[in-house]
């Protein structure tokens, strides 16, 4: 079994629930635990005995956004569930990573959820999706609808007819649909963002990796 977790904080109940076991991979990408709570889940808790290589934490900078983070999901993640092979993902769908959420510092749209749905609903696995944290209402429940859209297999359309209120940059008077507007990023913080995540990606690729045959 898989466990994906997105919410912005650390899963930390379930890794350490199968911290020595390798029949559940757990995979969780959060915001760094530097800044907040747990205060756990860095790159180098993979896992102890038989779980060795099956707890993948993935902490990502203050102000990562939609771009990056499907690069640390596409360069870690994505690999290893291909290695994992798992008969079953249960996928914890945490939306306080969104840009906007007044108890973290990440800048995702809902945009990101859906590619990382799509990819999952495309390794024709069954797919146990739960919420999770979220607390820009608004916010939280546009991307949990778009979510499940995705997970029905339904395109979402920029209608203005099915608005359901507020959005990004912390704004709540767009009504524009169920897909997020793109998130303006500074150079600054690109540059800032991605040589520390870069610096993550390759930490976790050199302690992980080889135990999956990558």
């Amino acid at each position: 079994m898989l466990y994906l977790d997105v919410d912005v904080h650390h899963g930390d109940g379930v890794a350490y629930g199968f911290y020595d076991r390798s029949d559940v991979m757990t995979i969780s990408l959060h915001e760094t635990p530097r800044a907040l709570f747990p205060g756990t889940g860095f790159e180098d808790e993979i896992g102890s005995g038989e779980g060795k290589g099956y707890c993948v934490n993935i902490p990502l900078p203050i102000g990562t956004y939609d771009e990056l983070y499907m690069k640390a999901f596409n360069e870690v993640a994505v690999p290893l569930i291909g290695a994992y092979n798992p008969d079953v993902i249960v996928f914890e769908l945490g939306a306080d990573a969104l840009a906007g959420d007044p108890l973290a510092h990440l800048c995702l749209t809902n945009n990101t959820y859906a590619e990382i749905i799509e990819h999952l609903v495309s390794l024709n696995k069954p797919i146990l999706a739960t919420g999770g944290g979220g607390y820009n209402v608004e916010n939280t429940a546009r991307a949990w609808a778009r979510a499940w859209s995705v997970l029905c297999g339904e395109t979402v359309q920029d209608d203005m007819n099915i608005g359901m209120g507020g959005v990004m940059l912390e704004s709540t008077d767009w009504r524009g649909g169920l897909r997020d507007r793109e998130f303006v990023v500074r150079n600054q913080q690109r540059e800032m963002v991605l040589v520390v995540l870069e610096k993550t990606i390759e930490k976790i690729k050199s302690n992980v990796f080889p135990l999956h045959g990558l």
